[in-house]
């Protein structure tokens, strides 16, 4: 059996879980981003000792690369990285957007035929990291940062009914009004949702390069918040 342990902490929540072909083996995750940098080896362990396994038998490690948080995601980063070093196995990276489309697919047997799915992670005011996906899971539109207002995804409402969920979604409701809008109120990314993702990239031996692996930040990080800039 394929076992992977995944790593999500692109946002608010820091997420744990190990999985192979059959399922989850064991999944540890909080919701404060403050405490990743702190908490994330305890709930490496935990997992660890949830599935009754070491790191040496595992097969890969599978983390997100975002978008998402500029901390959160080099501490995930590192952490995988290390683990990867250390029990010398492959090193998976996973869209953070994707591995939430795939969980919502997999938790939901009724979605509308016609629907699109757009995860949302939170940026900075009315900003979100976004993209959009069909039933299947594939890519429709790009990841991208988006700057919400009332034509935001217009063109593609139009002719299907849309899925918005993840902690941005919250500022797209009161902004986005069409018939064909539907928000999911609650939807947090986590670490089992990466599994599907994961495994399938073992298989096909997509793996990163450990030394040279970044996340994928989106746009370049600001350290402090620049004055008199309005969104």
């Amino acid at each position: 059996m394929i076992k992977v342990l995944c790593i999500e902490t692109g946002t608010s929540v820091c997420s744990v879980a190990i999985g192979d072909e059959n399922g989850l083996l064991g999944v540890r995750e909080i919701s404060d981003p403050k405490a990743h940098s702190t908490q994330l080896p305890t709930l490496i362990n935990e997992v660890f000792n949830l599935a009754s396994l070491t790191a040496k038998q595992i097969n890969a490690v599978a983390v997100s690369k975002g978008p998402g948080s500029y901390t959160g995601l080099r501490i995930g980063v590192s952490m995988a990285k290390g683990i990867c070093y250390t029990a010398r196995v492959p090193l998976i990276g996973v869209e953070s957007l994707q591995a939430m489309a795939t969980g919502l697919i997999l938790s939901n047997s009724d979605l509308p035929a016609n629907a699109l799915l757009c995860p949302m992670i939170d940026a900075r005011r009315m900003e979100v990291y976004s993209a959009l996906y069909n039933l299947e899971g594939k890519l429709v539109s790009d990841v991208k940062a988006v700057v919400v207002d009332d034509s935001s995804f217009a063109e593609y409402l139009k002719d299907h009914i849309i899925i918005f969920f993840g902690n941005g979604s919250s500022k797209c409701k009161d902004v986005i009004k069409s018939e064909n809008a539907i928000f999911i109120n609650g939807f947090e990314p986590s670490a089992r949702f990466m599994l599907p993702l994961a495994l399938k990239a073992y298989i096909n031996e997509e793996f990163e390069d450990i030394a040279y692996f970044e996340p994928f930040y989106l746009k370049d990080f600001v350290a402090t918040t620049p004055k008199n800039k309005i969104f």
